[in-house]
Formats: C-alpha cells, sequence, structure tokens
C-alpha cells in the first residue's frame, strides 16, 4: 500500500531537494517526457490516459523528486541512481548491475517495467510506478547519476559558475541546461529530430547499455575537472557540451517512448 502523500509546498520544498539525487532539475525531466509523448503509440497513449488522466507526462515527470520533501519517503532515495567506479568495462558494469542486491536506478526500473507489464495493479499503484518510470528513465541519462560513490556523484566537486559555488553534479542538473535558457515545450521542439531508422536503433539497445553509455561521459566529465574548485568558463563548457547535453535529453526521451510503448502494446 503506497501512502497518502500531503501536496502543498511542493514546489518550494522542491527547491532544497538533496543533491545526490535530483536530476535535470524541472526542466530537463519535462524536455524527456515531451519527447517521449511524441513518439508513444496509440494505445500506449491510450493506456497512460487512463493512469495519470489528464495530466501530461511533463508534468508528472518531476513527481518522484517532489516526493523527497516527506521524510518517510527516504526509502526511495536509492532508486534514482547507481554508483560505479572509475575504469569499469562493459562487462563490469553488466555484471555488477546483474548482481547488486540493493536498490538501484537499474533493478528498479526493470521492477516497475515488470510491475507495469503485468497489469495487475490498483489504480494508485500505476500512478506511482508509471510516474516513477518516466523520472527515472530522466535520471538515468544524467550522467552524474552513474557517478562515484566516493564523491556522491559529483556532488563534493565542488566548481565556480559564473563565479557562484556549484558542483559537478548540479552544473548538469541545473546550471547547462538552464543556460540555454528555453521553456521545456522551446527545447524538446528544437532538438527533436530523428529517422525512423535512428529511433528503431536506440530504442534496440538494452537497458545495461543505457546504463554503460551514461557510465562512459560521467567518466569525460569527471576527466575535465583538473583542480578543486575550478572555476568553469560557462561559455566556453557550454559550447564542449550543447551537443551531449541534447543527445542525452533526445536519448532519454526516446529510450522512454520505446520503454512505454513496450509496456502498453
Amino acid at each position: 500500500m503506497i501512502k497518502k502523500i500531503i501536496f502543498p509546498l511542493f514546489i518550494i520544498a522542491a527547491l532544497f531537494l538533496p543533491q545526490q539525487v535530483g536530476a535535470w532539475g524541472l526542466l530537463g525531466h519535462r524536455v524527456v517526457a515531451q519527447i517521449a509523448e511524441s513518439y508513444l503509440t496509440k494505445n500506449a497513449r491510450k493506456e497512460i490516459h487512463k493512469i495519470l488522466g489528464n495530466e501530461t507526462m511533463a508534468m508528472c515527470a518531476n513527481w518522484p523528486d517532489f516526493i523527497k520533501s516527506d521524510s518517510t519517503m527516504k526509502m526511495y532515495d536509492p532508486w534514482h541512481y547507481v554508483n560505479l567506479e572509475t575504469g569499469l568495462t562493459a562487462d563490469s558494469v553488466h555484471r555488477y548491475l546483474e548482481t547488486s542486491s540493493g536498490p538501484n536506478i537499474y533493478n528498479r526500473i526493470n521492477v516497475l517495467v515488470a510491475e507495469l507489464k503485468s497489469g495487475n495493479l490498483s489504480q494508485e499503484q500505476k500512478q506511482f510506478d508509471l510516474k516513477f518510470l518516466i523520472h527515472l528513465i530522466g535520471d538515468l541519462h544524467q550522467p552524474m547519476h552513474v557517478g562515484q560513490l566516493s564523491d556522491r556523484g559529483g556532488n563534493s566537486i565542488k566548481l565556480k559558475w559564473f563565479g557562484t559555488n556549484t558542483n559537478l553534479h548540479r552544473v548538469w542538473d541545473e546550471e547547462l541546461i538552464e543556460f540555454q535558457e528555453l521553456s521545456y515545450t522551446e527545447y524538446a521542439n528544437a532538438i527533436n529530430f530523428t529517422t525512423r531508422q535512428q529511433r528503431d536503433a536506440l530504442q534496440a539497445i538494452p537497458l545495461e547499455d543505457w546504463v554503460y553509455r551514461s557510465y562512459l561521459l560521467a567518466q569525460k566529465l569527471y576527466a575535465d575537472i583538473t583542480e578543486p574548485d575550478q572555476r568553469i568558463n560557462p561559455y566556453n563548457y557550454n559550447y564542449k557540451y550543447q551537443a551531449i547535453l541534447n543527445n542525452q535529453l533526445l536519448e532519454g526521451g526516446l529510450h522512454l517512448a520505446g520503454l512505454l510503448n513496450s509496456i502498453f502494446r
């Protein structure tokens, strides 16, 4: 049974969420969900509407972060990420994902997919599972959610952005994506260009390789930080990583759409 949650002040509370488990901020999660909605099959769209009602996927995409303002929901924090140390091969990552016992983003996504496919859920549980699944696919494509335990996914790596104190995790959660100065609908429309062949190829990639692709990017981002409290030039950083940022958001949306279409056939 899922506990009833009190919703007032969620938006204010979201400003104070722990940075270890937030991803993309409000904007990025909505971009991913908006892109995914554009590729849903007719049946998937119908079934999702039965679960969410008039709430769009984009507007519910941040719900799993909002509920963290409720102390009774702390058990779900580990669902949002998986910690992997540096220097791992694809096989090493795959083995870890298959053998790890504690909850993490990989095994929770698998559980949510299996539960939703079963169809044997209450309406309340369907809403919970679907909202979490939408959110976690976004989380998985934010590379610092496949970061190292030793620095809490980049949260302990202090940086300066326009002279303001921040950290590597937050740069990818918020700073870089907000630097684009677009609404989530504008952002989705600006990057959502793919062919059917490209979509089919991306959606054929298994979940464990989504993790590994984000892991490789996280390693690249770690290597780019060479000194404590490094001052990042936002213009240079944006030039270097904007295309990668856009690709992560786009792939997140395409992967989410493919997953939902497979669940709601």
